[in-house]
């Protein structure tokens, strides 16, 4: 450079894709103009063992390197609802702010989240409650899960070549009559799981607890980014129902948000809102043995599908013991039976706590391996056993919330429609958006949990209520096959690490729930997935809003007086709510 040449402080790096070589693109100030000067940087030239961007770039992730999401935990000496919608979150705080306790919380918090988020879960659905009485230290189990009607045939769904392409696959049944329709509808329980629980364990009106979600419907819920992007995903389907199609696609199309702050559409949930409105006056039996319930099964059978009076009036909730299954130090309290929770169980059984957790503070990449050999082999006496099978390749339409009380009452709820808006089925007379239950059970016969008439489903959810010294925690997530691997990896962050509830729910996690792959969270280091392949092949993939490659958790916590609450993070409708915020 000669002495008046000034340089201007800018260099510009170019790549050509073509040849791998750089280049450097020099500014400089020379008798009193700008001028460029070009030189190839000299670079190692690739070899057998170096790649360069051309040959990785379709490979690469669309998705930011460099963005951090998370959530801080609610605290609070009062309750806290933690639910996958904060509206509903909001309802659930407010009725313990009334003076309810945790279980009418957890009543208002369903009612109202079948409404707030209707494709996930609702009245149409069923589900299971576990329940936590500080005064008497009892824990109990709600099951209001589904059961296939009296009257089914199996001859009713033939099968054909191929597979399913939902949840399960299972081979496939001639026109997907046993996912989509009014053939897929199983008899629902979750009003009687929430009349049971109100019945044993509530304190406040079943009037009451049903306003918020009255309120809600009245209005519609509100179309947002989110409202888009789900109805986007099922458009053909929806479009099949005349119901279904006209409250959620308005002028023929998924409802789309604004673009700006201002304004927005509402769905029309007026039906609905009528529904609840009976159910409030009639009492929870309206909807088995009233006027509610016959005009829910004449127009199931009017559009062909096999749900009779009689299958209503015969469903009952059960209310059972838990699960108890001792896990180091802390004592679990799981769902029993036709749940996951034995298979939880099983799956910490085979954890060697001799070599698991030896690292202060956070799982290391041998602890992950055996976490997912565990879980793989828990899931594989499942698949035996029980009927279920590879999932995950679907999109499940599930919701969990978890509520503790300012006594230290706690509540775990995990409902569904199974399917993402379920059958894909709106029941005119009464705005009921119906589950697709027939789907659990295999359409094959004579294997494990073969489709007949009045058998209960099996089901994926995984509710658990734990003590661990002087802190006690309720735990549940949506995501089918994913709910296990999530519920029991935060269990393990807190029990095993001894980490807080919002350092568990930050940690990354693994999923387990394909039969060929572990599915790694992309923010655990690569050692991790090192140590996973020699076992598994491995996924490397981002903590997303949609579609949820883990499970979606929500839990809340108790240490002495103080409670804490939070939801999965990357989940844009999920939060905890404490009842100082809402009357304060």
């Amino acid at each position: 450079m000669e002495e008046e040449d000034r340089p201007l402080g800018l260099s510009i790096f170019h790549y050509d894709l073509r040849s791998s070589d750089i280049y450097c693109e020099a500014w400089v100030a020379r008798g009193g103009c700008y001028n460029a000067s070009l030189v190839q940087v000299q670079a190692p030239r690739r070899g057998k063992h170096t790649m360069s961007i051309a040959d990785t770039i379709a490979d690469l992730s669309n998705f930011s390197q460099s963005q951090f999401v998370g959530k801080t935990v609610t605290t609070s000496s009062e309750g806290i609802v933690a639910a996958q919608h904060r509206v509903a979150a909001m309802a659930g705080a407010a009725t313990l702010a009334e003076g309810g306790n945790a279980v009418d919380a957890a009543i208002a918090t369903s009612f109202t989240i079948g409404v707030a988020e209707p494709w996930m879960s609702g009245p149409g659905g069923g589900g299971a409650m576990m329940v936590y009485k500080a005064e008497t230290n009892e824990t109990s189990v709600i099951d209001f899960n589904m059961r296939s009607p009296g009257g089914l045939d199996p001859a009713d769904f033939p099968l054909i070549d191929g597979v399913a392409d939902d949840l399960f696959p299972w081979t496939r049944v001639r026109g997907d009559r046993n996912l989509k329709g009014a053939t897929a509808i199983a008899v629902p329980g979750l009003v009687d799981g929430m009349a049971t629980a109100h019945a044993k364990h509530a304190t406040m009106f079943w009037k009451d607890l049903l306003q918020p979600a009255i309120a809600l419907a009245e209005v519609g819920p509100c179309i947002d980014w989110y409202t888009s992007l789900m109805t986007l995903a099922c458009v053909s389907d929806l479009a099949v129902d005349p119901e279904a199609s006209r409250v959620f696609l308005p002028r023929g199309n998924a409802p789309t948000a604004p673009w700006t702050a201002v304004g927005g559409e509402r769905l029309d949930f007026s039906a609905m809102a009528k529904t609840l409105k009976r159910l409030a006056e009639a009492g929870p039996r309206e909807y088995y043995e009233g006027e509610l319930a016959r005009l829910i099964a004449n127009d199931v059978q009017r559009m062909g599908g096999s749900l009779r009076l009689s299958d209503l009036q015969g469903y009952h909730a059960r209310e059972m013991a838990p699960l108890i299954y001792n896990h180091g130090d802390a004592e679990l309290r799981l769902s029993p039976e036709l749940t996951a929770g034995s298979t939880m169980a099983a799956a910490l059984e085979g954890v060697d706590l001799k070599s698991y957790a030896q690292s202060p503070g956070q799982p290391v990449a041998a602890d992950f391996r055996q976490l997912a050999r565990a879980i793989h082999n828990a899931q594989d006496v499942r698949l035996g056993t029980m009927g279920d099978v590879d999932g995950g390749r679907a999109q499940t339409c599930t919701t969990s919330f978890s509520v503790v009380d300012k006594w230290g009452n706690m509540v775990v709820v995990t409902q569904t429609l199974l399917s993402i808006f379920g059958s894909k089925v709106m029941l005119p007379e009464s705005g009921l958006l119906m589950n697709n239950g027939i789907l659990w059970f295999d359409p094959e016969p004579g294997n494990p949990n073969s489709l007949g008439p009045n058998k209960r489903c099996l089901t994926n959810i995984c509710p658990v209520i734990g003590v661990d010294g002087v802190r006690m925690f309720g735990l549940g997530a949506s995501g089918g096959r994913k709910i296990m691997s999530a519920v029991l990896q935060l269990t393990s962050f807190l029990t095993d690490f001894g980490m807080s509830l919002e350092e568990a729910f930050h940690q990354g996690r693994i999923d387990c729930s394909l039969a060929d792959h572990v599915i790694v969270d992309e923010t655990l280091p690569k050692d991790v997935v090192a140590e996973i392949d020699q076992d598994f092949p491995t996924v490397r993939t981002k903590r997303t809003v949609y579609p949820y490659a883990f499970g979606c958790p929500s839990g809340v916590l108790r240490n002495g007086d103080e409670n804490q609450g939070i939801t999965e993070i990357s989940s844009p409708w999920g939060d905890a709510v404490s009842e100082t915020q809402v009357s304060g």
